[in-house]
């Protein structure tokens, strides 16, 4: 079994595709009647099997896409496609005996990486907790507690100096120097869903010590998080990964904003970053918080989707068609659309 680097090298890495920003906007096409773009998304990046397909990386799959591709089913009201897509989950990467799933599933190969990701892991559960509330298919329910429960035996820690905290997968993540976890897996939505399934004080927890963390884990002339966080006193970013505010932590307040939870005091490094650029255009895709260099290429528009959101409480007022975008963009576009359907203040 691999241990945390192959999560953090490829299954982040992705190839953004250049200087996206000259393209011209297209009209969305014909689409779901219930989410803009769910046809299209659906069409490009879902099999006929089931299996969603990372594009970005040599069409692998991974219980990170599965788990989005159910979330979004549920919101589509597409339970035909729920359907497809969790079969296949459940029969590709449910490998594991302990309830969870292998994160990492290549064509031709089939599992190369049987280590869990705690994001891809809640997305799955919270996707069949939303089909059992949502599409009507009550025996989700039991299989989304019995995950749920699995979550928190295997992936949640409680009595550290940060309170319960969530690794980012089974194996890996208790070094020598420390705990190491990713803040953009705490799916704060989740939590609160998940707690309706599987009653138990950490969910709420994990809610405390992720919304404390996003709080004070800030570094660099913005107040950025890492996408890797070192859980010593004071904390750090992790210095055996690079020290990138990046593609994962650019999702921290799209969960903030879909929970209900982006106030203030929670998002204003992210607003500081947002809005240093004095080009709406350019919005770099990552930022190192110990040398404050950027990305000069700038982030795909799934990531200036997630500004959007949260500056504004809406979605783009428009978008590029899936076929001008990494699956990672298109994907962060569809949950955007969600989470301005489904959160905001409280």
């Amino acid at each position: 079994m691999l241990q945390a680097d192959p999560i953090v090298v490829s299954r982040r890495s992705l190839l953004w595709g250049g200087a996206l920003f000259g393209l011209t906007l297209a009209a969305p096409a014909q689409a779901s009647t219930t989410l803009i773009g769910w046809d299209e998304w659906k069409a490009t990046y879902v099999a006929p099997d089931g299996r969603v397909t990372d594009t970005g990386q040599r069409n692998i799959s991974h219980s990170e896409g599965q788990g989005f591709g159910m979330v979004l089913a549920t919101a589509a009201n597409d339970r035909a496609a729920f359907d497809r897509i969790w079969q296949w989950t459940q029969a590709n990467l449910g490998t594991r005996t302990d309830g969870l799933f292998a994160w990492r599933w290549e064509p031709g190969r089939g599992v190369t990486d049987a280590n869990t990701a705690a994001d891809g892991d809640l997305f799955i559960a919270w996707g069949l907790q939303r089909a059992a509330e949502r599409l009507g298919h009550a025996p989700y329910k039991d299989k989304a507690a019995a995950i749920a429960k699995a979550i928190r035996e295997k992936m949640v820690q409680d009595g550290t100096p940060w309170g319960t905290v969530l690794l980012p997968g089974v194996d890996g993540f208790k070094t020598a120097q420390g705990l190491v976890v990713n803040l953009s897996y705490w799916v704060f939505p989740a939590f609160d869903a998940l707690n309706k399934v599987d009653p138990h004080p950490q969910w709420e927890a994990l809610t405390r010590s992720g919304l404390r963390l996003t709080e004070i884990a800030r570094f660099g002339r913005w107040g950025l998080p890492p996408d890797w966080l070192l859980l010593v006193n004071p904390l750090q970013p992790d210095p055996n990964r690079p020290t990138r505010y990046g593609y994962d932590a650019a999702r921290i307040p799209l969960y903030l904003h879909w929970a209900g939870r982006a106030e203030t005091n929670k998002t204003d490094g992210f607003m500081r970053f947002w809005t240093h650029f004095k080009c709406d255009a350019f919005l770099p895709g990552w930022a190192n918080v110990d040398d404050n260099s950027i990305d000069s290429y700038g982030a795909e528009p799934g990531i200036a989707a997630i500004r959007t959101l949260v500056m504004t409480g809406k979605p783009p007022a428009s978008r590029l068609p899936m076929s001008a975008q990494s699956y990672y963009s298109a994907t962060l576009n569809m949950l955007v659309q969600v989470a301005a359907r489904e959160g905001g203040r409280r």
